[in-house]
């Protein structure tokens, strides 16, 4: 989706500090970060164990609060929120996919991708209807039915992304989507993030210790001891302008909808 340069961001954070702890067992988890994340554009954030990126995730996503230091998401500074209104939030506006998928392994895969547009208030029915839609988009369909111990772990994580996107977040947020996958099936998942983010003009933003993925960061921002150390660029936003769409985003183009289509 073309968009002009002056495009706001969708995550903007600054001088964010979480401290866990005090005293002799004080854990400075992140010190002092500044990163913006925009839509139409995949994000890695990488760095050894422990240099705190899942807790950076964790303070953009709102599950976590920030010890000091500012973090927007959306335009929305979410220090002022409720607790009640920062659920309601994430609910409405945030996707997650984990790193080991967390599908209940008493529902089938469309059941599974239901479950955000349950707890929005859509019918069994309705809810049934766009998760299977969705699922048959990516490939799923045959498998729609299919229990997650029924699933390979390619298929178990498309399963994670459909239930992540159904709701039609504006912000994905991923934790090591690939770290249990080989390498074929990690490309393939890169391509379905990335072409979410560029057709549906979303921000996604993707915590790994894969550097097999890095080519498909837009912005790769590097972390350690709780510092963004760098942003390295490798697909200039720029130059995604000029680019026409990516060859896998047709089966994609579908996801703008309203969620409730083909229910």
């Amino acid at each position: 989706m073309a968009r002009g340069l002056e495009t706001s961001a969708a995550v903007s954070c600054r001088d964010l500090v979480k401290n866990y702890g005090a005293g002799d067992s004080l854990v400075r988890a992140l010190r002092g970060v500044d990163l913006d994340v925009f839509p139409g554009e995949l994000t890695l954030l990488v760095g050894p164990s422990g240099c705190g990126k899942t807790t950076l995730l964790s303070v953009v996503a709102g599950i976590l609060e920030p010890t000091s230091g500012k973090v927007e998401v959306l335009g929305l500074d979410l220090a002022t929120m409720s607790r009640s209104k920062k659920v309601s939030f994430r609910r409405e506006n945030i996707g997650f996919v984990f790193q080991q998928y967390n599908l209940l392994p008493a529902l089938s895969a469309a059941e599974n991708v239901t479950i955000p547009l349950i707890l929005a208030g859509y019918s069994r029915r309705q809810a049934l209807g766009s998760a299977i839609d969705l699922l048959r988009r990516m490939d799923m369909g045959e498998r729609a039915h299919a229990m997650p111990a029924q699933l390979s772990g390619g298929q178990q994580q498309r399963v994670a992304i459909a239930r992540a996107l159904v709701h039609h977040p504006r912000l994905l947020v991923c934790d090591e989507p690939t770290s249990a996958l080989d390498a074929k099936t990690g490309h393939t998942i890169m391509e379905l993030l990335r072409s979410v983010a560029v057709e549906g003009d979303r921000a996604v933003i993707i915590v790994t210790h894969d550097s097999r993925v890095f080519e498909f960061g837009d912005r790769i921002a590097r972390m350690e001891d709780g510092h963004i150390t760098g942003i390295d660029r490798p697909h200039s936003r720029l130059g995604r302008e000029q680019q026409p769409a990516l060859s896998a985003s047709d089966s994609m183009a579908p996801f703008m909808g309203s969620p409730a289509e083909g229910g």
